[in-house]
């Protein structure tokens, strides 16, 4: 059902007004999204002191593209891209492992409790995330029972990234669309539930994986406010907590620092550009045809 019916459409108003929503709607939403980064990029080319001026100029008056050389050479980005990527690939690979297990049990193994431990998990959706930063903070500062301090590690980031509801419950819709009666034929082939997760489910699970891994890198890529409390030395930083500290001090130069910030930018344009259709179908993950 459209908003607007078919036979609107074939007047000729109807088709005028629907192209001149749609064109300005689209407009909007080009610099909405597209101008920041536009200025970003642009800024990056220009002079100190152009970018200084009060009255800003949308075109470069001058063309400075050895910014990012010096960005990334002065800045030390080299450093804090190899951290960002470490972090963004250990919380991929953690988030994969445990979310699929505890999706998986909940979906077939059918544990006692375990709607509530699933209702528990999605009611931890509705809080924010502020409201989560403290306790979290005391807990990898001084883990219960085993008294260890994940402060400046990358645990700090994984962990917590770790016990991620969404994830958990995007893989269980779809686990039990998975048909029974395959799960049934691996276990009478004498498959176990380990052999079955990794024989049956895992392949056909292929599309939700791809989305699920794509959501945990980008969560950990762009993610600043957990970082800047847990990861204090600099040279445990991540690329946006180093820029925001580096854009402090006076030494660094302004069209340097929007280098930067293209830089830290520009792995997840890359991956949303060419993953994009799997990311969309993560609005409808969980139908499976049989």
């Amino acid at each position: 059902m459209s908003l607007i019916s078919a036979a609107t459409l074939r007047t000729r108003r109807g088709r005028v007004i629907y192209v001149t929503v749609l064109a300005l709607t689209t407009v909007v939403f080009l610099l909405v999204f597209f101008f920041p980064l536009y200025w970003m990029i642009t800024g990056a080319v220009k002079h100190p002191a152009e970018l200084a001026r009060p009255t800003p100029t949308f075109v470069p008056e001058s063309f400075h593209p050895e910014s990012y050389v010096d960005a990334w050479s002065k800045l030390r980005l080299a450093r804090y891209f190899l951290n960002t990527v470490l972090y963004a690939a250990g919380g991929w690979l953690l988030q994969i492992v445990l979310d699929v297990a505890v999706a998986y049990a909940l979906s077939r193994l059918r544990p006692v409790l375990g709607w509530l431990v699933l209702g528990l998990m999605l009611a931890s959706l509705m809080l924010p995330t502020a409201a989560l930063l403290v306790p979290a903070y005391l807990t990898v500062s001084d883990v219960p029972i085993f008294d260890v301090n994940l402060l400046n590690t990358p645990w700090a980031l994984w962990l917590p990234g770790v016990a991620n509801a969404f994830n958990i419950y995007v893989l269980k819709r779809f686990f039990d669309q998975i048909p029974g009666d395959l799960i049934d034929a691996a276990s009478i082939d004498g498959a176990g539930r380990l052999r079955t997760l990794r024989s049956v489910v895992l392949p056909l699970s292929r599309p939700v994986l791809a989305v699920v891994s794509i959501f945990a890198i980008i969560a950990i890529w762009k993610d600043f406010l957990w970082p800047l409390l847990v990861l204090q030395e600099p040279e445990a930083q991540t690329l946006s907590v180093a820029l925001s500290r580096l854009s402090l001090t006076s030494q660094v130069a302004l069209n340097e620092l929007m280098a930067g910030l293209v830089i830290a930018s520009l792995p997840m344009v890359v991956v949303f550009l060419i993953f994009q259709r799997s990311i969309l179908s993560g609005l409808s993950v969980g139908a499976l045809k049989g």
